[in-house]
């Protein structure tokens, strides 16, 4: 039995079945293609998506996008899993267009309040004043009303997201990096924010990302180059957890792009 399953394994028919069996339910490659989550993920890293991380997604042949089984749960997901928790990195379908990846950070889950002041992010948990009480520091706790809201709850925690202090509220620049309106994120969906805050194309533009659209997160960085092609060593077989405690004590040099990608 063992010498037929490797036989048939050494196939070209068992290889092709053993990768597709691995890009459907257990990880996908991915390259960070823009600087919207920089310093935490680079222009050039190039990682594998844990696809088991929030259920099974329906699975599809990659590259051409095609379905190979309907979706029987009507959720995106041949079986279905935990939901985003606040604060992971995602990798999920660009809402507007299922066939784009995006990769970004998850700031409100269902439930939450969410909104923006002066570039802060202000996050009221649906778990209400008692959960902000005991879970944040007191100086990141400002109270609006009756509510409790915590400043930038992710910064401390997660040293690769910034802003970026040439993009100033001068009309110029879109209204959405400096000021939100509360908004209750609804159930099943998930506000997604880039790290790299000022430059970063996610919710605040195009809206909360349903579950259906989940694809996995960040496993680990496989390989990593530069503009210049040159191999980033120090990040290669890197997980970003790994990598974001050594940020804080990295002194980086950040050049900006303009605009917002």
């Amino acid at each position: 039995m063992f010498k037929k399953i490797y036989n048939w394994s050494s196939s070209w028919t068992g290889t092709i079945v053993i990768v597709l069996g691995i890009i459907f339910f257990i990880a996908q490659a991915f390259v960070i293609p823009s600087g919207s989550m920089k310093n935490t993920l680079l222009i050039g890293d190039m990682l594998f998506v844990k696809k088991f991380s929030y259920g099974i997604p329906t699975p599809r042949i990659p590259w051409l996008e095609i379905k190979v089984l309907p979706d029987f749960n009507d959720n995106g997901h041949l079986i279905e899993g935990p939901r985003p928790q606040r604060g992971d990195i995602v990798v999920f379908r660009y809402p507007k267009n299922e066939l784009i990846h995006y990769v970004k950070r998850a700031v409100a889950t269902g439930g939450d309040l969410v909104a923006i002041k002066d570039k802060n992010l202000l996050l009221h948990p649906k778990e209400g004043n008692e959960f902000v009480k005991a879970n944040y520091p007191k100086e990141s706790i400002i109270e609006v009303g009756d509510k409790l809201w915590v400043v930038n709850p992710y910064m401390k925690e997660h040293p690769g997201i910034h802003h970026d202090p040439s993009v100033v509220d001068n009309g110029l620049n879109p209204s959405e990096l400096f000021n939100m309106m509360p908004i209750m994120v609804p159930e099943d969906e998930t506000f997604m924010m880039g790290d790299n805050r000022d430059h970063s194309n996610d919710s605040r533009f195009w809206g909360t990302v349903h579950y259906k659209y989940i694809v996995g997160k960040p496993w680990f960085i496989y390989f990593s180059w530069d503009d210049n092609f040159e191999i980033r060593w120090d990040r290669v077989l890197r997980t970003v957890e790994s990598l974001e405690e050594e940020i804080i004590n990295k002194d980086f040099k950040i050049e900006h792009k303009e605009g917002i990608y």
